[in-house]
């Protein structure tokens, strides 16, 4: 079947149509392409709050918000805003920088930007002041510290990183905090208008008391007008030495924390005890002496004196416990007691004044538990010429002199028995005490009842001395003392 005319003229028409529609499109698309090249399409972001914000510590953090448009040079800025996707958190519990990142889609690109978060810390710690009710400043401490406590946010209890400084009339707290955040706070401070303590000698001011007494100090008190008692911050100097006779003094003073001192002072004079004259006896005499006693020969020893009448001096120790009873044995019968020494060891007794008298008080107060009264009777160990003590110069003058002021007599000897060393024999004993005795009207033999040997001479020298005319008696208060030179 042929086509007709008209047919064929409807087929053109439509065929143009189409190609001028393309046509349309292609001029449409590239007056479009070329449009954006021109107008230089892209996206636009703006952050409500700025590209950097911060954000206080422990704060709730809002996200200001963001919104995103394109924009050109010809057309400008569009009016429909792009969806935008957020990535980043902030953490308001720790100071630091945090980045959130806005982003979107256009023309097939990807559009990002930026805000930065800083989590700061501005906020300044905290100094609390603490009031004591009713509290008083007083003269020892000016102002004491009622207390004071200091806390940060961030770095939480600061107490201990408080600088405090004193002022006249007040005092500045001052703390700074890790971020250097620093705050300050004054207390003001009461007026100081009390009086200063008092210090009451206990006992008076002036005391005298005889040498060789041990000084027992009464005491004081210190007291403010607040009623306190604040003899912890007593400071006492100076020193009694009861055995030498002279004059000391003992201070008490407190001084307050500003630097105020008061003061105190208490005079002691240690008087001498006198000592009776000596009396020398008319007639021959011999004073038989022992020491180191009492031993295991000196019951013996006292049952031959007792048969003859004779009556003999013990210069005691207490080196042996078991015979401290022959002390009151020896008393009761009317022989002399005087102290030697409680140890007997030379290196301890001779090492100081005070381990000398240490050592003799002790021994005193043994005599006393076995005769019910003190000694003024004394021999030095070694005697008062010895040089045993040489480690320690000049202390054998200082314990003379002592002995003197305390009213103690002691006596050395004139005669020696030699049992002391090197006679062991009771023959050589026995003469030793006639030959040295024939050569004095007044002797003071030195035995040692400790020695078997030299008790053993005892009653040979008591018939001796009887049939010579010497009378056997014991050393008193007023005998001659018979002192040696003194050597050290």
């Amino acid at each position: 079947m042929r086509e007709t005319s008209g047919q064929t003229a409807v087929k053109q028409r439509t065929g143009r149509g189409w190609i001028i529609v393309l046509a349309l499109i292609i001029w449409l698309s590239l007056t479009a392409a070329a449009l954006l090249f021109f107008d230089a399409r892209t996206v636009r972001f703006y952050l409500y709050g700025g590209e950097e914000m911060n954000v206080e510590y422990g704060s709730a953090f809002t996200d200001p918000g963001v919104y995103a448009v394109t924009a050109g040079r010809i057309f400008g800025e569009s009016e429909k805003r792009l969806d935008i996707q957020s990535e980043g958190t902030v953490d308001t519990s720790r100071l630091g920088t945090y980045v959130l990142t806005y982003s979107t889609n256009f023309a097939f690109n990807e559009y990002c930007t930026q805000r930065v978060v800083n989590v700061v810390d501005t906020t300044p710690p905290v100094i609390e002041l603490k009031h004591i009710e009713g509290y008083q400043p007083t003269w020892m401490t000016g102002y004491a510290e009622e207390g004071y406590t200091a806390h940060d946010n961030v770095d939480g209890d600061l107490t201990g990183h408080v600088e405090r400084l004193k002022l006249d009339d007040r005092v500045l707290y001052t703390v700074t905090d890790s971020s250097g955040n620093s705050t300050s706070v004054e207390r003001l401070l009461p007026a100081l208008s009390y009086r200063p303590p008092r210090i009451t000698l206990l006992g008076g001011d002036n005391m005298v008391l005889q040498a060789g007494t041990w000084f027992e100090d009464p005491g004081v008190t210190v007291s403010d007008d607040l009623g306190s008692d604040l003899s912890d911050h007593l400071v006492t100097e100076g020193v009694v030495i009861p055995w030498f006779a002279g004059d000391y003094q003992i201070s008490y003073s407190i001084t307050s924390e500003l630097g105020e001192t008061i003061s105190a002072v208490r005079n002691v004079q240690v008087v001498p005890v006198g000592l009776p004259q000596t009396v020398t006896p008319e007639e021959k005499t011999i004073y038989l002496t022992f020491d180191d006693g009492p031993g295991p020969y000196t019951a013996r020893l006292l049952d031959v004196l007792d048969k003859y009448g004779a009556k003999a001096t013990f210069f005691v120790t207490a080196q042996d416990s078991r015979y401290l009873d022959q002390i009151g044995r020896a008393f009761k019968a009317g022989h002399s007691i005087g102290v030697h020494t409680s140890s007997h060891d030379y290196n301890k007794i001779y090492a100081s004044e005070y381990a000398f008298f240490e050592d003799f008080f002790n021994m005193e107060e043994i005599i006393k538990q076995q005769t019910g009264e003190y000694t003024r009777l004394f021999r030095f160990p070694g005697g008062s010429s010895n040089t045993v003590s040489n480690f320690n110069p000049g202390i054998m003058s200082r314990l003379t002199r002592a002995m003197n002021d305390m009213g103690y007599q002691y006596f050395d000897w004139n005669v020696t028995s030699g049992d002391a060393g090197g006679t062991t024999k009771t023959d050589q004993v026995i003469q030793n005490i006639k030959d040295g005795c024939k050569q004095h009207r007044i002797s003071v033999v030195l035995q040692h009842d400790i020695k078997d040997y030299s008790v053993a001479a005892v009653e040979s020298i008591l018939n001796w001395g009887k049939e010579n005319g010497y009378s056997f008696k014991a050393l008193q208060l007023d005998s001659p003392g018979t002192h040696h030179g003194v050597n050290n």
